[in-house]
């Protein structure tokens, strides 16, 4: 009975994202007070771009940020991420009409019955396809509705539930942390970096594979470790204990020509996201476009009445409130730094550290920075809207390029979270499969570990090669 009050009274618990980026504004405020005033001077490069002029560093006269001030942070914040915010809304609510015709899910259920007496197959197949969601749609809390699917599916073939969340997880983890076309981070990240819109695509995919590829390595021996040998698992008495009778049915999940034709049309959309943002410039009105259209011919598609589709649309938006509004919560940060003038004296101290060290140990320093912060930050569109504003001016002062840098945040954002309990999707996937987080941690742990030292070394090569375009 002690021990159990000890481990209450002692259990670390994290603040709400919002409780959490408020303090960190008033800390920020405060700081002010205390942090002389400095700025750099800017330039205007070749091809049209303002940057810091990384000489001319000098103090200036104190502004610190008043009472009202720090109120009203969080509303210029809003103001001036609105344009993020807004895409994470539309995006939001278009792929709650996707989800809510029920075409993924059906289609999924048809690869898994596919997969039947394939059951080693079946896990690099359906890998690949959380992946893809992870990388295109940014999939996270939309994961939790497979974990029973998952489950049933892995323990009917002699697999553990641990496999069954590795799958879904696992799998959109790689797809989000090698992310090639994810709005809510890669496009947040590049956006507040001034680069195009999905610039680096190339190197991302490369990213993107290789994560893959390690993911699926990884699930796979596991797997095949429990089937030989089912008490290999530490899942093994509580899976015995499971009444999982949740059967794969087609008649439960119909695929009939509409939701074939949603399926059909988000691969057409995210064809054309590609080419329009690499070779039509798109930007984020042309692509909430995109998505309020896709979201529209899938409502069409199903057959919803205005009804079904507005109830549809407002619950996306709704899943995403949280996440889009972190982001104007972040930017107030931004808002108080730029008010009292501290930002720039800020980023001369962190230059005086790493200047003269070699551009590579910069950028490895910006990965782990980006690393910790996920801890703290799990949003992905929040961490982005905190960090980039300090690294990518960093990034031209200590001569790494800004494309490095968004890649230092994409994976240094994408690697912790299927792992650290302040995210909240796996804690829920989590609960949703009954696996105790510890279990769940012993299973993962050397997969985080092989994907930072991967990380590590992908930044090191953006570093190298130059990523640019700048």
């Amino acid at each position: 009975m002690d021990e159990a009050k000890a481990k209450k009274k002692f259990k670390l618990k994290v603040p709400h994202v919002y409780s959490l980026l408020l303090m960190l504004i008033l800390i920020c405020a405060l700081l002010t007070y205390i942090i002389p005033a400095g700025t750099y001077d800017m330039m205007t490069m070749e091809d049209g771009r303002n940057v810091v002029d990384p000489s001319t560093f000098h103090y200036i006269d104190k502004t610190p940020v008043g009472l009202m001030s720090f109120l009203t942070s969080i509303f210029q914040g809003m103001l001036n991420a609105a344009e993020i915010i807004f895409l994470i809304f539309i995006c939001g609510g278009a792929f709650g009409v996707i989800m809510k015709t029920g075409a993924f899910d059906a289609a999924l259920v048809r690869l898994a019955l596919i997969m039947n007496g394939k059951e080693r197959l079946m896990i690099p197949v359906l890998m690949l396809v959380f992946a893809f969601m992870g990388c295109t749609m940014g999939s996270a809390e939309d994961l939790i509705v497979y974990i029973p699917i998952m489950v049933s599916m892995c323990l009917a073939m002699k697999f553990d539930s641990i496999t069954a969340v590795a799958i879904v997880l696992v799998g959109a983890g790689a797809g989000f942390t090698g992310s090639i076309m994810n709005p809510y981070t890669e496009g947040v990240a590049q956006s507040i970096a001034g680069l195009p819109l999905f610039s680096g695509l190339e190197f991302r995919a490369a990213i993107l594979v290789v994560m893959t590829i390690i993911a699926i390595i990884y699930v796979m021996r596991y797997a095949k470790k429990v089937k030989d040998d089912p008490t290999k698992s530490p899942m093994y008495e509580l899976d015995l204990q499971r009444e999982s009778n949740l059967e794969l049915n087609l008649e439960e999940h119909p695929f009939g020509l509409g939701k074939k034709l949603v399926v059909l049309a988000f691969f057409i959309a995210i064809g054309l996201l590609v080419f329009g943002t690499l070779k039509l410039g798109w930007y984020y009105a042309e692509i909430c476009g995109l998505f309020l259209g896709l979201g529209i011919v899938a409502g069409i598609c199903d057959r919803m009445n205005l009804d079904e589709f507005g109830n549809a649309f407002a619950a996306g938006m709704g899943d995403m409130a949280v996440g889009a509004l972190v982001v104007g919560f972040a930017r107030g940060i931004l808002v108080v730094l730029e008010a009292g003038n501290i930002i720039h004296t800020m980023l001369y101290a962190a230059s005086t550290v790493l200047n003269g060290l070699p551009g590579v140990i910069s950028a490895e320093g910006m990965y782990i920075f980006q690393c910790l912060t996920n801890f703290i930050i799990p949003s992905g569109s929040g961490q982005a809207a905190v960090t980039m504003p300090l690294m990518a001016p960093l990034a031209d002062i200590v001569n790494v390029t800004r494309q490095t840098a968004c890649v230092a945040f994409q994976m240094g954002d994408g690697i912790s979270n299927i792992f650290t309990p302040t995210s909240g999707y796996l804690m829920a996937s989590l609960a949703m499969a009954k696996i105790p987080w510890e279990k769940w941690a012993k299973f993962i742990i050397p997969l985080i570990g092989i994907w930072y030292a991967t990380g590590a070394v992908f930044v090191a090569i953006a570093h190298i090669i130059k990523l640019g375009p700048f």
